[in-house]
């Protein structure tokens, strides 16, 4: 995001095409802006919807642009070759020593998965197409967001893919459409935010981060510098209007949350706050003071260099503390951005802007270039060497190797992580699947259903099984529990785990299959939820999930259970393992690194209360239909705690899949399904 869009003081006061003069009151603008932004982020309560300061930055930077650009285009004095230069000057010296400090930051800090994620939004970013990127991995209030040190770079792009477009569309429209220039500006703002509207209730991802989504609001900014309705010439009508923006915008900042569908309709709020606060341009009353006060033009002043520090700082302090941070801490890292963010406009900012820089146009198109090429080239080196993980001490390496720990069960194409993973419809139904057990045998003797727990908790069927000498099958896919026909909240796509299911059940059928083992993630669907905050630190003090929203899961369930008792399938239900609620192998290989206690796992109580609704519903399942139930529980949670490794290594690879190593080790578990069936009804780890 451009936080601080104008050209350099000195350049502003000059009489340029189109009268643009510098206005103490937008530099006052970004810092009701940018402070809710860093606020909200630090973690500081009452600022829930900061994040509508990017919506801000948007309308003041789509507003002086256009200025600029329009006025030396009526002026028949634009150069694209100089609109380029100014834009390279004012984005890139800080945002290179920002995307440089957070390489070595991550480099020092950030375990290997990590570090190839930072890698990619570095690349991204150094190519302006980070928002991109980021819309393809994950939602922006998700944990796995709030730990991307780079984040916050996608709405610089954003601004610089608008800026490819819009000075030449400026360019068309004057030779072209000079009559039309208003009207097909505002034609396009309304269809920008009619596709708003309709994406975020749709696809809210891809609304948030995607310029075609965006568009509206550096539009309204731009239409604001045409003119079109002349500004009050009575003062106390502009003060009016300025006062109501600031109070539009507060009432974004403290009114929304998280939750808020954003941006669609719910955007207008801060975008039109904005957008009277630049139209009054008030100067005399309280509200044009207010804006014009030093202290609030300063941190405008520094804004964009604001923006672009505070977030590594929380992001890197998230990653030393292992927690999230406290209100103390985040007061401390809002006062060390604007230290930082002070220190940046002076030292880095200013050399570059304006005649004084001593860098001419040629030297610095060759310098942003190179600086391009080796933030890509980094970026590229990380991802092909995988995170790098020999720049890791041998002992944390080996503990962090429990990251790849995966059976084949657990990865395509025995494991479907989508519907061109894995193995197609017809293969399901003809039975073409990944065996288990002894090799050999046409007639497969049982079968694993289930989502990606089913795949993590194979190789300890595989291994039972191949000490009973039979042989099975394997059907898991990814997000799609046992469940056929669930009417489960629309997570996904609803219609591919009904295909999978409606397959896999017709294989049992089709083939007489005599034994079934039902394998989930029971806990995330009886709550629909998974643990809050998961990731690389976790806080027991905030509560799991408890909301019960089992029905469609009990009675999906039910039916499938009566169905197979019917035609004779006896069921084995695996009782889930405990979820650790973040990444063991990064939390501990960080505990050996700093040579802390590696006993990260949640508290038994917390692993209690979260599993208590889940293994009541499938105890009373396998009661009403006479079926096993294996719990592997026991064997990871006893004497009212809980593990986190054995033998110095994870049991986990993430924060809910057990490693390939740790469900070999379950076998026991299994083995008595396999020996006698028939006799046997529950199972546990004492077992």
């Amino acid at each position: 995001m451009v936080l601080r869009d104008s050209p350099p003081p000195e350049l502003v006061r000059q009489p340029i095409p189109g009268h643009f003069r510098y206005r103490a009151d937008i530099d006052g603008l970004r810092a009701l802006a940018i402070l809710p932004v860093v606020l909200y982020h630090a973690g500081i309560p009452g600022f829930s919807g900061g994040f509508v300061g990017v919506d801000v930055f948007f309308v003041i930077s789509g507003f002086l642009m256009a200025s600029l650009i329009s006025g030396e285009i009526a002026g028949d004095d634009f150069s694209i070759l100089r609109f380029y230069e100014r834009r390279i000057r004012r984005i890139f010296p800080a945002l290179f020593a920002v995307l440089a400090a957070s390489s070595v930051a991550a480099w020092l800090l950030l375990m290997p998965v990590e570090l190839e994620y930072f890698a990619r939004s570095l690349r991204a970013a150094a190519l302006f197409t980070s928002n991109i990127q980021f819309e393809k991995e994950s939602g922006y209030f998700d944990i796995g967001a709030q730990m991307k040190p780079l984040l916050h770079t996608w709405s610089l792009a954003v601004e610089e893919q608008f800026y490819i477009l819009f000075p030449l569309l400026l360019v068309a429209l004057s030779r072209f459409a000079r009559r039309y220039m208003v009207p097909i500006l505002l034609g396009l703002l309304i269809v920008s935010f009619a596709a708003s509207a309709w994406m975020v209730f749709r696809t809210p991802t891809a609304a948030f981060y995607l310029l075609q989504f965006r568009a509206w609001e550096l539009l309204l900014g731009a239409l604001l510098a045409f003119n079109v309705i002349p500004r009050p010439a009575r003062p106390v009508v502009r003060e009016a209007l300025a006062a109501l923006g600031i109070v539009l915008i507060a009432l974004a900042v403290f009114g929304f949350t998280d939750h808020t569908p954003f941006p669609g309709p719910a955007a207008l709020l801060p975008c039109l706050g904005a957008a009277l606060v630049i139209y009054a341009g008030a100067e005399y009353g309280l509200a044009g003071r207010a804006l014009r006060a030093r202290p609030l033009v300063f941190v405008g002043l520094i804004s964009y260099s604001l923006y672009l520090w505070h977030w590594p700082i929380i992001v890197f302090s998230r990653e030393v503390s292992g927690r999230e941070l406290s209100l103390v801490q985040g007061g401390l890292i809002v006062f060390a951005s604007l230290v930082f963010a002070a220190l940046s406009w002076r030292f880095v900012e200013r050399p570059f802007r304006g005649r004084s820089s001593r860098l001419g146009r040629r030297s610095l198109f060759a310098a942003a270039a190179v600086v391009m090429v080796a933030m890509v080239g980094f970026g590229n080196y990380v991802i092909r060497d995988s995170g790098v993980p020999g720049r890791l001490p041998t002992d944390v390496q080996k503990v962090y190797a429990a990251t790849y720990d995966i059976s084949r069960f657990g990865v395509p194409p025995c494991f479907a992580d989508s519907d061109t993973t894995g193995p197609s419809l017809s293969d399901i139904r003809a039975g073409k699947l990944c065996p288990l057990g002894v090799d050999g045998s046409s007639t497969p003797a049982f079968l694993v259903w289930g989502d990606s727990h089913s795949g993590a908790m194979s190789p300890a069927i595989d291994g039972a099984a191949k000490q009973a000498g039979v042989s099975g099958l394997f059907a898991g896919h990814a997000s799609c529990p046992p469940l056929p026909d669930a009417q489960l909240p629309v997570h996904g796509d609803v219609k591919r785990c009904d295909d999978f299911n409606a397959a896999v059940r017709d294989l049992v059928t089709s083939r007489h299959i005599p034994l079934v083992f039902l394998i989930a993630y029971w806990p995330k669907y009886v709550h629909d939820a998974e643990l809050p905050k998961e990731g690389v630190y976790f806080d027991p003090s905030v509560p799991p999930p408890l909301q019960d929203k089992s029905a469609p899961v009990t009675a999906s369930l039910d039916r499938l259970m009566a169905e197979l008792t019917r035609q004779g399938t006896k069921i084995v239900l695996v009782m889930d393992v405990p979820e650790m609620g973040h990444y063991m192998p990064e939390a501990i290989a960080k505990a050996v690194m700093t040579h802390t206690s590696t006993d990260v796992a949640p508290p038994w109580n917390y692993v209690a209360r979260r599993q208590v609704l889940s293994r009541a519903i499938l105890t009373r399942l396998a009661a009403k239909y006479g079926a096993t139930i294996v719990d592997p529980l026991p064997a990871i949670c006893h004497d009212g705690h809980c593990d986190a490794t054995q033998d110095g290594m994870p049991l986990y690879k993430d924060a809910d899949h057990i490693t390939a190593a740790a469900s070999r080790r379950l076998s026991y578990l299994f083995s008595p399904v396999f020996v006698a069936p028939e006799r046997t009804r529950s199972l546990s780890g004492n077992s």
